[in-house]
C-alpha cells in the first residue's frame, strides 16, 4: 500500500513547490488550504505524514496540529511544520502543540525529502 502524504499549504506557489519536491517521494499526496481543511482531511484519509504550514487563515497551523495530534483517530500521525516562523520560541511552540520537527522556509527540496524520508 503506497503511503499518504497531506500537505497543508494556503499559499497555492508554496503548495505547488512542497508537491513538486514530493515526487521524488513514493506516497500518494493530499492537499489542504488550510489548517480546518487539513483537520478534517487527517480524520478522512489517515495519512502517513502531514506537512503543516503555519500562517493560514481560520486555524492556523499550531491550533491544527494541536487538534490532530490529539485527535484519538490521528493524534499518530507525525506533524512536521513547514514555516518561515522558525525563531527558536516558534520551534519549541510546535514541538508543545505535538509537531515531531520543522522544516524553515525557505527551504530546499532535498531538506524536504530526507525529512520526508525520516517518518516514512
Amino acid at each position: 500500500m503506497s503511503k499518504k502524504i497531506l500537505v497543508v499549504e494556503d499559499d497555492p506557489v508554496q503548495q505547488q513547490r512542497i508537491c513538486t519536491a514530493l515526487q521524488a517521494v513514493d506516497a500518494e499526496i493530499i492537499v489542504a488550504a488550510n489548517g480546518q481543511q487539513g483537520v478534517s482531511k487527517a480524520v478522512e484519509e489517515k495519512p502517513d505524514l502531514i506537512l503543516m504550514d503555519v500562517v493560514m487563515p481560520e486555524v492556523d497551523g499550531f491550533a491544527a496540529c494541536r487538534q490532530i495530534t490529539s485527535g484519538d483517530t490521528t493524534r499518530e500521525i507525525p506533524v512536521v511544520i513547514v514555516s518561515s516562523k522558525n525563531q527558536e520560541a516558534d520551534k519549541v511552540w510546535a514541538q508543545l502543540q505535538g509537531a515531531k520537527a520543522m522544516i524553515s522556509k525557505p527551504f530546499s527540496d532535498q531538506e524536504l525529502v530526507e525529512q520526508v524520508n525520516a517518518f516514512l
